[in-house]
């Protein structure tokens, strides 16, 4: 319940947290909320989310305007006087409150730059969680959220996204009944999503996972097979990872965490583990492609109260460019690549930012001969999954693009882009016309 004197109940697992600011008389820990709310009082208002900066991520909406209302800290005071009931009785529908959260694009910037890591990507699903509580859901967030289900299920509504897309007055209707921008093209679902083939006979060789998320099976079905293609070059066997029972494939969960669904997450997060769990047991790496899906198993899926078997999984869990620079640190990668004369931007996804995965790209970029290669310092590209489709978000979302990123781009026009993240190939390529290629379709071209 959210009414004074009542207990507070959340939708996400924030036990973490039991002991944070226990015993700090400056902790400013609100009254509502238990754990929850100790989550929120980490923040300590050093001010740094505050501060002007052309480096780091933190904080996307904050940084196009300097509006103060929309820094991680301003987020963190106004969830304290809501949790201290001092913004009404009925929490998180105060204006100010709704504003700030609603342009958080939940890059994870802070939990990376914040001096007290303040996780206000997960807050805002709780926060969201409790907004669908008190309001539920529009039709459009149902929409974003079911991807997975209504790609599987009725592939043959990608057609009408391909009409939406040609014929404007669809566009503006969608806009109208659904909140969708008029002006943004929606990304087309391929017409025969990524297939997986059967895995080579063993042969002796080391045997990894390879999660297929949703975007790469049904909109980039190349990058996975690029994946594919490169770690097998590089000798291993690879076992695409398929659900434990027969039926609709593996989904992480993020769409819905996106909406605040986290009931239908959960479900999800639950046949993921059941999928993955036996390759963990028999040693196998996970290999994922998308940033925000294969880190949602390694970070949200540790408040989603799934017990022992997240954290297990999560051990095992790797980017592609992670599990290849690693494999080359140890000397056990084998991997013959051709000279590449070639210029190359690379983007990185805020979540690659936010657990230092940079680091691995710029080691595996540096294995291809001949690239020459800058790493572009910007923050969010404004897309941040349907944020940048929604009419209210569209204009923000191009002020983010165009304050650091779209410039940087512009001033190398015949570069090739490499941008990991699918949101953000979708962002450039409308923003600046150009195909932006993920790390694993590059190193496929580098194949000797």
């Amino acid at each position: 319940m959210n009414k004074r004197g009542n207990p507070m109940k959340t939708f996400l697992d924030w036990s973490a947290y039991q002991d944070a600011g226990m015993g700090d008389a400056y902790a400013d820990i609100p009254k509502t909320g238990g754990d929850f709310a100790k989550a929120v009082a980490v923040c300590i208002n050093s001010g740094a989310c505050e501060k002007h900066n052309d480096k780091g991520v933190m904080c996307p909406s904050f940084r196009i305007g300097g509006d103060s209302r929309l820094s991680t800290g301003a987020r963190v005071r106004l969830l304290k006087a809501a949790l201290n009931h001092e913004l009404g009785e009925q929490l998180f529908v105060d204006p100010d409150l709704r504003l700030a959260m609603d342009l958080c694009v939940s890059c994870k910037g802070c939990k990376r730059e914040c001096e007290n890591a303040v996780d206000m990507a997960l807050i805002k699903i709780e926060y969201l969680a409790q907004l669908n509580e008190q309001e539920g859901l529009s039709l459009r967030a149902r929409l974003f959220a079911h991807i997975p289900f209504w790609l599987h299920r009725w592939p043959w509504l990608g057609q009408f996204i391909v009409w939406r897309n040609a014929w404007p007055v669809l566009a503006k209707l969608g806009e109208k009944l659904l909140g969708i921008a008029a002006h943004r093209q929606l990304p087309v679902p391929v017409a025969t999503a990524f297939q997986a083939p059967a895995a080579p006979p063993d042969a002796g060789r080391r045997e990894v996972v390879l999660l297929v998320d949703t975007f790469s099976r049904h909109f980039d079905p190349d990058v996975a097979d690029a994946a594919l293609a490169v770690l097998q070059a590089a000798g291993y066997r690879v076992i695409v990872a398929e659900p434990a029972q027969a039926g609709r494939p593996l989904c992480c969960g993020r769409t819905y965490l996106a909406q605040g669904m986290v009931a239908q997450a959960q479900a999800e997060a639950r046949h993921m583990l059941a999928a993955l769990l036996p390759h963990v047991e028999a040693g196998r790496p996970i290999i994922g492609l998308e940033p925000s899906c294969l880190l949602t198993l390694r970070d949200e899926y540790s408040a989603l109260d799934l017990g022992t078997v997240a954290a297990r999984v999560a051990g095992h869990t790797l980017l592609f460019e992670e599990f290849i620079a690693r494999e080359h640190t140890a000397n056990a990668l084998h991997l013959k690549l051709k000279p590449l004369d070639k210029a190359v931007l690379v983007h990185g996804h805020c979540h690659q930012k936010a657990v230092g995965a940079m680091k691995s790209m710029r080691k595996v970029l540096k294995l291809i001969p001949g690239l020459q290669f800058e790493m572009v310092e910007s923050s969010c590209c404004g897309m941040a999954g349907s944020f940048g489709l929604e009419a209210e978000h569209a204009a923000v979302s191009w002020e983010m693009a165009r304050q650091s990123l779209l410039p940087k781009l512009s001033q190398a026009p015949d570069s090739l882009v490499l941008s990991n993240g699918f949101s953000c190939r979708r962002q450039i390529a409308e923003g600046d016309g150009r195909a932006g290629l993920h790390l694993a379709q590059l190193l496929r071209d580098a194949l000797a």
